[in-house]
């Protein structure tokens, strides 16, 4: 199955060398999870990190489905106390 897969911020460094901008369509396994994802770009597990599945923020273990969007971002923080 292929999956779009995007990651922001300093989580780029671990795409692919293939990937278009901040993105890469993966090719992956009838059963793949988020976590699968996250193993092949070895992206280490003391990262915290927020997923997102087709706009909807997802916890693992998480299937993925053919088409597919997942984007992985760090945790927002900032603004302004009030």
């Amino acid at each position: 199955m292929k999956v779009r897969l995007r990651l922001f911020a300093h989580l780029a460094e671990y795409l692919p060398p293939d990937a278009d901008g901040d993105g890469v369509t993966l090719e992956l396994p009838e059963d793949a999870r988020v976590s699968d994802v996250l193993a092949r770009l070895r992206i280490p597990e003391r990262v915290p990190f927020l997923s997102v599945v087709n706009g909807h923020e997802v916890e693992d273990p998480h299937p993925l489905h053919d088409g597919d969007e997942l984007t992985i971002f760090p945790p927002l923080s900032g603004g302004r106390a009030r």
